[in-house]
């Protein structure tokens, strides 16, 4: 099948609505991938264009029940002391077939002893592909926590620890830990193409890449020999649309029948629509600003505070989120598991503001840059008019602060290497654990690889972070982690925002699509009713 769809699939963009009804479903995205190699990059767009479709992992993360699934691993076992982990690969799982590779086995544990240890050993071949690094490995400190990846058999794969992590097997459900064809890698090694692997990307996943256009198209076909089954649409396509306005009217139009991150007005404007209607779920993301503690006078924690006690966030939710989020107090959104609702924020009061300003030297203020993103997000539905208010709200406290908006390529790139000084950014979590925020972005490990926007690095503050994965006891690990989220509202490392409800569009001929609380995005099931 998938060697008929392939001329369809490259059919120039005038061709989308046409394309629809050849059981092709077409999602209109925000943002271009940074590329297909999931494990160089940090963005929820570029997993959503790589893991999500074209890639698996040992194990998957169940929202619904909360629990951890079978995935390329049928199943596993840990050891009572918590560092050994043996899995039991699923047998006979075909990788893709492409112009320039056809696999000459099924997945085997050469794969995953690949796709590990390219990212844990400095002296791998393929471990200087990834010029920025490996940046959830990185955070995750698995150099330091994984001691060996080895195979115990063609289908067996034995994973030792040097220290017990909590968090380990939840972490191999996030998208860096998908599983690569080790022979795909080898081939492209000996032709001195290594590069090919992030615009060529071979996995086992539901989907394979056909085509990419940045800033305009990626294009995929279903994969006919899915261990899963094959996917019930024969292609999929990601219409890269970043107004949130052009993506509805596409929706209306049929040249798209999902449209992601719509803004909270585009939610009530379809209500009315017969032929359109919206899922939505409780989003396991917080919205925040991350203010840079090494840039002066940012380092201060009275200018810290007083720009969380400037901002009134209730109007910036009202206007930014139309009410369709929960106000954040720190980084953990409310449906976590040690989420410290207790915790006393930062209320609105600008006079308090100023007075912690004099009290750090700064009577007559100082200036500053917010940096933001020029399109909206599920976690910055309008990011002008939020770096708006912000710059508003703390010009009436003496702070000058001028608005840098940057393509969310450069972004992050550049807010990886610290270059900010108030950066409107947002978190999901991965994996309903609560260490899916705190490491990647309280760790001093994360200084290094420059997912801790706040670039802070304090001892406490990492130790509970360390400590709390070593506990296999949940109530002994939520007292750190609370304590934790004292050390960070106290501090103030961010300027936490909002808890948004994450909404898609969807046409009424969609089927068997459900929102991920993560950000994630299925469509091995999806389905186009006629």
């Amino acid at each position: 099948m998938h060697h008929t769809i392939r001329p369809l699939l490259l059919a120039p963009l005038l061709m989308l609505p046409v394309l629809a009804s050849a059981a092709t479903l077409s999602v209109c995205t925000e943002a271009s991938p940074d590329g297909f190699d999931v494990v160089q990059y940090n963005s929820l767009t570029t997993t959503n264009a790589s893991a999500d479709v074209l890639m698996n992992r040992l194990i998957d993360y169940d929202a619904a029940s909360a629990s951890l699934q079978p995935s390329l691993a049928r199943s596993w076992t840990v050891s009572d002391d918590g560092l050994q982990y043996q899995f039991e690969l699923r047998p006979d799982v075909a990788f893709h077939q492409t112009k320039t590779f056809t696999p000459s086995r099924a997945l085997n544990a050469d794969d995953v002893l690949f796709s590990f240890q390219r990212m844990l050993d400095s002296q791998h071949p393929w471990h200087a592909v990834a010029q920025s690094g490996y940046p959830h490995a990185q955070s995750m400190q698995w150099p330091s926590l994984i001691r060996e990846v080895k195979a115990s058999g063609p289908l067996q794969v034995s994973i030792t620890l040097n220290r017990p992590d909590a968090t380990f097997l939840a972490t191999l459900s996030m998208g860096f830990a998908s599983i690569y064809s080790a022979e795909y890698a080898d081939q492209l090694l000996a032709a001195g193409t290594p590069q090919r692997l992030n615009s060529e990307p071979v996995g086992t996943g539901p989907f394979m890449l056909t085509r990419f256009q940045k800033d305009a198209v990626v294009r995929y076909a279903a994969h006919p020999d899915y261990f899963a089954g094959k996917p019930a649409i024969d292609g999929l396509i990601y219409a890269i649309t970043p107004d949130a306005n052009v993506r509805l009217q596409k929706l209306r139009r049929g040249e798209c029948q999902i449209a992601l991150s719509p803004k909270p007005q585009d939610v009530q404007a379809i209500s009315s629509d017969p032929a359109l209607k919206s899922l939505h779920t409780n989003a396991f993301m917080t919205a925040f600003v991350a203010i840079n503690t090494q840039h002066p006078p940012l380092d201060k924690v009275q200018v810290r505070q007083a720009i969380n006690l400037a901002f009134d966030k209730a109007s910036y939710l009202k206007a930014v989120f139309e009410n369709g989020a929960e106000a954040a107090n720190g980084p953990f959104p409310p449906n976590t598991w040690s989420y410290a609702k207790d915790l006393p924020g930062y209320a609105y009061d600008p006079q308090k503001a100023r007075t912690l300003l004099a009290e750090a030297g700064l009577a007559e203020g100082f200036k500053t840059t917010i940096w933001t993103r020029p399109t909206g997000s599920v976690l910055n539905p309008n990011p002008s008019l939020g770096a708006q208010l912000l710059q508003a709200d703390l010009g009436k406290v003496g702070i000058d602060a001028e608005i840098r908006v940057i393509e969310w390529g450069e972004l992050i790139r550049r807010a990886k290497a610290g270059e900010h000084d108030l950066l409107f950014m947002g978190w999901a979590g991965d994996n309903g654990d609560p260490d899916n925020f705190l490491t990647p972005q309280f760790a001093c490990a994360s200084l290094e690889s420059g997912l801790n926007f706040a670039r802070y690095c304090d001892p406490a503050l990492d130790k509970l972070i360390s400590d709390g994965k070593t506990r296999s006891n949940q109530a002994d690990r939520s007292e750190l982690y609370q304590q934790a989220q004292q050390i960070i509202q106290a501090q103030a490392l961010w300027l936490p925002l909002a808890h948004p409800t994450a909404f898609a569009l969807t046409r009424n001929t969609v089927e068997g699509y459900a929102v991920s609380p993560f950000g994630r995005q299925d469509f091995a099931n999806v389905r186009l009713a006629p």
